[in-house]
């Protein structure tokens, strides 16, 4: 098998032989084997998809969350005269059609999707008839509760695997801890033995790490700019607004910088995205939206202005660097003011107990029957939960036996006609004519999309909805329509209600507790890496299955005489008397939406929830007003009862 892969290796891709771990995993993929793959990023983790992909017969779907990967490795795949193709929201409805054509033709080798493609029913029942020869799930670390970027979303793509009756399944990471690793491996159905980790450690990486103040980070910035010879740099930030600010005093130094975050237009990320690839001495000052996916071999430098929310994560950003084997730095500006920021994330995305008992109610309401179906965004604003996090709770419901999970569907669904309603009819014989004009009837016109409710329709004109979805699929890829879906809601089965529907809720409150503090935890041990008195590499590779104890030589602590990196303590902060009178006045006057402690910190803290958005106060001047002090100590101020009208627990 050995030279045959090496043969097609050099063949397709140009290369003599393969980096260390692929040829294992392809080898047991081509036994037929599920695999997995932890590679460092830029360890050429695709490569063992895509050669395998040329050998097997069928289809070989990858599931990315990832667009610019997907178009990147897509355009090098295209180069190379392998037929590869995505399917995500920015195709047109032409670029859609042609992609369905061709895989329903059997002309494609690799389709490359987001894991939200699989709430798309229509997208489910093409792949029931395809045959399935890999399904290749990359930033597979995201299905793993316990990982640093858990996803709700991944958490099912194991029974759509076993659904599209994939053969064999590789996963894939470059940021996997042990414990991490076998959730992967449960989940998948896949053996240890094929499971592959290779060295972390990169030797022509050097770790620096210096604490500083925050008001002298942005100088300490441009003169490291200045002073070091020019290359690819990417600095990263927290937030969007100081990608934008940093990036705007950077320019005024003299520096040729551009900003990147996920707030721009498509259009002005992908100029951005083009300059930096283009250019040797680019320097793109970005949010972590920016790098994921990039294979940009020559970045000599990552700097990170902000702390990264976890280890896995900075050493994901550090693993873009030096790609071409070449010396590069990575270096962190270590300011612990900057934990703020970060907690509240953490501290955001934990609802109060009442909401969970709100979303308890709302799931086990006896009026609902067995079967039933829920839109993720009414749940969300009825219930005062983040979506991310409506998300994560009906998974555990599904995982601890109360739920089963159907296909998704779409309420709603709008149609913008490429010709007159007469002319598509003209074309259509018997009953389907009558049927498609019957729809047309009873659709909604706004200014240049026709909107359907399609149980509504179906319901009207006593037909199963199936056919109502088969006649706007079939007008769609014929061109004389352009589809698109709203409004998905999920469906579920009643499994069995709760015992005790208090206890549940108690169970829900303290899992989002057990994620907050293991978010918080996450923080700390960046903090306890950078400040630790041993090899920052060697920790950090251990951390992902290294063995190596000697020091590395190049990291802060061994450059800085072997002595521990000194950060300045976090700056001390105090609650405004004057806001906090202002905020009291405030919850006053609204309803609901500063009741409780938990609400009360969210909107001092600049932390948005739908009851805040929906009441309009994320717009209001005090928003935000104390995101310097600290979640958990206005948390603490709000719970005394001192602000809100109620004092629930929160």
């Amino acid at each position: 098998m050995s030279d045959d892969a090496r043969s097609l290796l050099h063949r397709h891709f140009g290369f003599r032989d393969f980096l260390p771990g692929q040829l294992e995993v392809i080898g047991s993929l081509f036994k037929g084997h599920s695999a997995a793959a932890v590679f460092p990023t830029g360890g050429g983790k695709s490569l063992c998809y895509q050669l395998p992909a040329l050998t097997f017969g069928g289809l070989t779907l990858v599931v990315s969350p990832l667009i610019a990967l997907m178009k990147d490795q897509i355009d090098a795949l295209l180069a190379r005269g392998i037929k590869a193709r995505r399917l995500d929201s920015t195709l047109s409805a032409d670029e859609y059609r042609e992609v369905v054509e061709a895989l329903r033709s059997g002309e494609l080798q690799l389709l490359y999707v987001a894991p939200e493609r699989f709430n798309n029913e229509r997208f489910r029942g093409m792949l029931v008839d395809l045959e399935i020869s890999l399904f290749a799930v990359d930033e597979a670390h995201c299905i793993s509760e316990w990982g640093h970027n858990f996803r709700p979303d991944y958490l099912k793509l194991a029974r759509f695997a076993r659904e599209c009756g994939a053969k064999r399944v590789l996963a894939l990471t470059a940021t996997a801890t042990e414990e991490v690793l076998r959730d992967v491996c449960r989940s998948f159905e896949i053996a240890s033995e094929h499971a592959i980790r290779t060295v972390f450690y990169r030797d022509n990486l050097r770790l620096l790490a210096r604490g500083v103040e925050a008001f002298e980070r942005e100088a300490l910035l441009a003169a490291r700019l200045r002073e070091r010879p020019a290359g690819a740099t990417i600095v990263y930030v927290t937030l969007q607004r100081t990608a934008e600010a940093l990036c705007d005093r950077l320019i005024a130094a003299g520096l040729d910088a551009r900003a990147y975050h996920a707030g721009m237009k498509d259009d002005d990320r992908a100029k951005v995205q083009d300059w930096f690839f283009a250019s040797e001495a680019s320097i793109v000052v970005a949010t972590i939206a920016f790098g994921m996916g990039i294979d940009k071999p020559d970045i000599r430098y990552v700097y990170h202005f902000n702390l990264p929310k976890s280890l896995e994560g900075y050493a994901q950003e550090i693993g873009r660097a030096g790609r071409d084997g070449k010396a590069s730095i990575c270096e962190m500006l270590v300011c612990q003011d900057d934990l703020n920021a970060l907690e509240n994330f953490a501290y955001g995305d934990t609802p109060s107990r009442s909401a969970i008992d709100s979303f308890v109610d709302e799931i086990f309401d006896p009026g609902r029957g067995e079967s039933f179906d829920v839109s993720l965004y009414q749940l969300s604003a009825r219930c005062d939960i983040r979506l991310l996090v409506v998300r994560t709770l009906l998974t555990y419901l599904e995982l601890d036996g109360y739920l089963e999970g159907g296909t998704p569907l779409y309420s709603t669904y709008q149609f913008q006609p490429r010709m007159s309603s007469a002319e598509i009819l003209s074309e259509l014989e018997g009953d389907h004519r009558l049927f498609v004009e019957s729809v047309f009837r009873r659709s909604k016109k706004g200014r240049t999309w026709f909107t359907l409710d399609i149980d509504e329709v179906a319901r009207h004109l006593g037909a199963p909805r199936t056919r109502v979805l088969l006649a706007l699929d079939g007008l769609h890829e014929s061109g004389r329509l352009e589809v698109r879906a709203k409004g998905v809601r999920l469906r579920y089965r009643l499994l069995r209600e709760p015992v005790s529907r208090e206890e549940l809720v108690e169970s829900l409150w303290e899992r989002m507790g057990v994620r907050e503090r293991a978010e918080l935890g996450r923080l700390s041990e960046v903090i306890d890496w950078v400040v630790l008195d041993g090899c920052q590499v060697r920790a950090l590779g251990s951390r992902f299955g290294d063995q190596e104890e000697e020091p590395c030589g190049h990291c802060a602590w061994c450059e800085g005489g072997r002595s521990p990196v000194k950060v300045p303590p976090r700056a001390a902060t105090k609650i405004s008397e004057a806001v906090w009178a202002e905020a009291a006045a405030l919850a006053q006057e609204e309803e609901g939406a500063l009741d409780e402690p938990r609400a009360v910190a969210r909107f001092l803290c600049g932390v948005g929830s739908p009851w805040l958005s929906r009441a309009k106060l994320t717009s209001h001047r005090l928003f935000g007003s104390l995101r310097e002090v600290g979640f958990s100590q206005v948390l603490k101020r709000a719970q005394d009862g001192s602000l809100s009208r109620q004092t629930k627990t929160s």
